[in-house]
């Protein structure tokens, strides 16, 4: 049995190597780095990561929307390719690794959710699009200019006569492969064999479009030579990709959990994606994540433990040598395979079925999008004020808290619902106010049943609500105080009678 498990990593393991070489080469292209430095991205942390992962099937290395992420929060400060932007590139690895290895061990893992779905929608799509774009001109063989993500898209789609017909090619020969071949199989290996027939066909016809280039073939050296006066143009962004690109990850892993009936401990998988990142940095590489395709290859493909991860990177580290056999792939096939590997994110209509749902929220989720295409390259700030609008929008709803009153003869009933914080204590305060002034009690009594949460705030409020009632003659009394909130309450309000209603009934229904 042990021997089967074995066997079905190292066969899972080394399928996803052959995928993983050109489609981190490919990545890399996105992220603004050399391709070979994908190559880096993909094997070191593959093995860092397969030690501490908590999903088995979880494939780590370059992806799609964290090379974007990388591009936008570098193209800014360095030349992309040059020897600055790649050691900016692997500090910007180090501080998202530093960042996930620190919320694992603290046990944020739920920091992850703080993109709402209508954010993370909006923000998907608008990525997904800026991605898509990015790689128009390396599909047609022209090289882009420095008119921006859409801006380089545009020209070269205005201009046919500029257009490489070899270069369209290689690009649509690569699609057709990929997609097809995933129609004929889940695990037909188009990625490879669109790799392969091109690098053949390059050097057979003489290509002259834009390639690969030189390939270094010696494994990665390790350093911590890098930029670190620059650190701190680092921080935000890598802290932006430690959270928004472990989404990717968390969905994958949750999903397989799920699928094989398994725990899943997303502190753990922060802590493993940090480690891979830490790897990454101090290899030359950039900051990776959780991939889908890999990931869902790797299941396919029969893998039954960490190990296959392992096995993925020790199969890249082993091809390395080899390296330089790609030099001749034209940049055009590497356009192609992103351009495949992004194409099921461009779904417009979950965010037109926001406006059927929640038209705020719809709101919400469009702006991300706008945001995303119009901040470009530097689009964490379009994921920065995607989750602040959250935030305010759930705070702005929460501001009001819903009171149930019943009089019963000489007796005010009076049942909160919802939350009482800092943001809605005021507006209750004012609300029993209101009651107690139109109509006085005898006595009132606080039916906190209907309370989701109440902070210290709300309980400080309810305090000086029974003062200031019992200053005036009010008699205050508690009932159906919930459990979880019994601490807070007793401290706030100690001593205060419990009451219960007619029958044993908790308050009106």
């Amino acid at each position: 049995m042990i021997a089967r498990r074995r066997l079905g990593d190292a066969v899972a393991g080394i399928t996803v190597a052959l995928i993983a070489v050109p489609q981190s080469m490919a990545y890399a292209e996105l992220a603004g780095m050399p391709p070979h430095h994908g190559l880096y991205a993909v094997a070191l942390p593959a093995v860092a990561a397969a030690f501490f992962a908590s999903s088995a099937w979880l494939q780590t290395g370059p992806v799609a929307t964290t090379s974007l992420l990388t591009f936008g929060a570098l193209a800014t400060l360095a030349t992309p390719g040059s020897t600055d932007y790649i050691g900016l590139a692997a500090l910007l690895a180090l501080v998202v690794g530093a960042t996930r290895v620190a919320i694992g061990l603290l046990r944020g893992g739920a920091v992850s959710y703080l993109m709402s779905m209508p954010v993370l929608r909006g923000f998907v799509v608008g990525a997904a699009l800026l991605i898509f774009s990015s790689q128009v001109p390396s599909v047609l063989g022209i090289v882009p200019g420095d008119a921006g993500v859409m801006g380089n898209a545009l020209l070269a789609l205005q201009d046919p006569s500029a257009w490489d017909p070899w270069a369209l090619g290689f690009a649509a020969a690569t699609l057709v492969l990929i997609l097809g071949g995933q129609k004929l199989h889940p695990l037909f290996p188009g990625v490879l064999v669109a790799v392969v027939l091109a690098v053949v066909g390059s050097v057979a016809l003489g290509y002259a479009g834009p390639v690969v280039g030189e390939v270094p073939t010696g494994l990665p050296r390790l350093t911590l030579d890098l930029p670190w006066a620059r650190l701190t143009d680092l921080l935000l962004p890598g802290v932006v990709i430690a959270v928004v690109g472990f989404a990717e990850a968390a969905s994958i892993s949750q999903a397989f959990a799920e699928h094989e009936g398994v725990s899943w401990d997303p502190d753990r998988e922060f802590v493993s994606q940090g480690v891979a990142n830490l790897a990454s940095g101090l290899v030359g590489g950039f900051p990776v994540g959780g991939s889908f395709s890999r990931s869902a290859i790797n299941h396919l493909a029969g893998a039954k433990t960490r190990l296959a991860g392992a096995i993925t990177g020790i199969a890249v580290l082993a091809m390395l040598p080899a390296a330089g056999l790609l030099s001749a792939l034209p940049r055009a096939v590497l356009g192609g395979i992103v351009i495949a590997a992004v194409r099921s994110l461009l779904k417009v209509r979950p965010l037109v079925d926001l406006w059927r749902l929640s038209p705020p929220q719809a709101v919400l989720g469009w702006a991300t999008f706008a945001l995303t295409l119009l901040l470009a390259p530097r689009i964490e700030w379009a994921v920065v004020a995607g989750v602040a609008g959250a935030v305010s929008l759930h705070l702005w709803r929460e501001r009001e808290v819903t009171l149930v009153v019943e009089r019963r003869g000489e007796t005010l009933w009076v049942r909160p619902m919802g939350v009482v914080w800092f943001g809605s204590a005021p507006a209750l305060r004012r609300a029993i106010a209101a009651e107690l002034a139109s109509a006085p009690a005898d006595s009132v009594v606080l039916d906190l049943s209907g309370l989701g949460r109440l902070d210290l705030s709300g309980a400080l409020v309810l305090q000086a609500i029974v003062e200031t009632g019992r200053a005036r003659g009010t008699e205050f009394s508690l009932a159906a105080v919930p459990p979880r909130l019994e601490r807070v309450v007793s401290r706030a309000l100690p001593g205060l009678a419990r009451t219960l209603g007619p029958a044993g009934a908790k308050g009106p229904s």
